[in-house]
């Protein structure tokens, strides 16, 4: 879940012992006495360093509730497995809090993993609207958000600015930028993380949600995917690398892969999160001012972005409810989020960091972003969200690859998601 990181850098996952000061709401009921002690904090590795100093910044203030950090593998798929090993441990786990992907809440709360939460503790009127409805399930809220993210498309400023051509609006713009531009400065056309992991998850279903389809719907209770919509998402993807403007070496990539693609100078076009914007724009990249970032396009406009980012939600066996909440409050406190955007490279979940003109000065998409965030969608809600992002995965790479048709391949999803859900 680099998200996380970027998220999806594209996904990253805290378990987080919350520890902290909290200046709103009541006091979360706990087994212990007054529910506060130390906690540990569990996260995929934060790759550029923020989370260490914002927790010791905690650890001063707190010295009877210090927070461990524990920082899992950088793979969203082992990072997951990881928490859920030490969740099913029960009240021999290590992690009091996990800070996990946004796609995780439904599957964590309806295993009773994670405790459900007052809505009224946490300042979620601050939050920009869409995230909020990632902590939620079942109509309760069991996490807080803390890091979200939508998808860019990446491309290359100094190469459309020489032929003259706008940044693209449409998939046909894109596809044909990419046809014919692309080849002429000796760049393959455009990729997105395409490997078989988390990643083509969300790909897969920026398509089929661009394309005006869902996948499913009643939190995974029921297959939508056997649609038109969903038939041309898929078949944008697969007629890509049929016709060569996506590379089939994009077939194997994931976040960083994909970045450093851009980065060497392969590609015209690149969907990815934000870090990598900012990783392109650096004073240090060999592309520093010749990197544009717009929403994603769709088949008649402007397309929809998969919600990414983390949340942050209490093991259902910590001894200190308490501090946890405290911690999540000051995590999610805004002094606490501008950091989590200015040294963490992370999109902030509050809503007017977005418009502080200092911050658009230092991070010129923040705007771009904020529009793909409020018009973004989740990845599908279901308890077994692990079975399901497994089988959109293998059918969608399986139809990038030719052995299935966009057509044949929503019938496969449309089967398999229902042996799925059991219905």
């Amino acid at each position: 879940m680099r998200w996380i990181h970027a998220a999806g850098r594209g996904l990253l996952v805290l378990v987080v012992v919350l520890t902290g000061h909290v200046t709103s709401g009541a006091r979360a009921d706990d087994g212990s006495a007054g529910g506060r002690g130390p906690l540990t904090l569990a996260t995929a590795g934060d790759l550029t360093g923020y989370l260490g100093p914002l927790l010791q910044d905690w650890n001063r203030a707190h010295p009877a509730e210090k927070v461990t950090l524990v920082e899992l593998p950088d793979s969203a798929d082992e990072t997951r497995a990881q928490m859920i090993t030490d969740l099913r441990g029960g009240s021999r786990g290590r992690f009091d809090v996990l800070n996990i992907d946004v796609a995780w809440t439904s599957e964590f709360a309806a295993a009773g993993w994670i405790r459900p939460l007052p809505r009224d503790r946490f300042p979620l009127g601050s939050f920009l609207p869409p995230v909020v409805g990632t902590a939620t399930y079942d109509g309760r809220l069991y996490a807080v958000p803390y890091v979200t993210n939508a998808g860019l498309l990446l491309y290359r400023k100094d190469v459309l600015a020489k032929e003259g051509v706008p940044p693209p609006r449409t998939w046909a713009e894109l596809e044909r930028a990419a046809e014919t531009i692309a080849p002429e400065y000796g760049l393959d056309g455009y990729a997105g993380q395409f490997l078989p992991y988390e990643g083509l998850t969300v790909n897969a279903a920026e398509a089929v949600y661009s394309a005006g389809g869902t996948i499913l719907g009643d939190e995974g209770e029921r297959v939508t995917v056997n649609s038109n919509a969903a038939r041309e998402g898929i078949g944008f993807l697969a007629r890509g690398v049929r016709e060569g403007w996506i590379p089939r070496q994009a077939l194997t990539y994931k976040e960083e892969e994909s970045k450093q693609a851009f980065l060497d100078g392969r590609l015209l076009f690149l969907r990815n999160w934000p870090y990598a914007y900012a990783a392109a724009s650096a004073a240090a990249s060999p592309l520093a001012g010749k990197v544009g970032a717009v929403p994603l396009p769709g088949p008649d406009g402007a397309g929809t972005s998969v919600l990414g980012g983390s949340n942050l939600a209490v093991s259902s066996h910590t001894r200190h409810p308490d501090t946890a909440a405290r911690l999540m409050a000051y995590l999610t406190s805004e002094p606490v989020q501008r950091q989590v955007l200015t040294r963490g490279a992370l999109p902030p979940v509050r809503a007017a960091l977005y418009e502080d003109p200092a911050l658009i000065r230092d991070f010129p998409y923040l705007s771009t972003l904020r529009a793909s965030v409020l018009a973004a969608a989740p990845r599908p809600k279901s308890p077994r969200y692990d079975q399901v992002s497994l089988v959109v995965q293998a059918v969608v790479h399986d139809a990038m690859n030719g052995r299935e048709t966009p057509g044949g391949a929503v019938r496969r999803l449309a089967r398999e998601l229902a042996a799925t859900s059991g219905r």
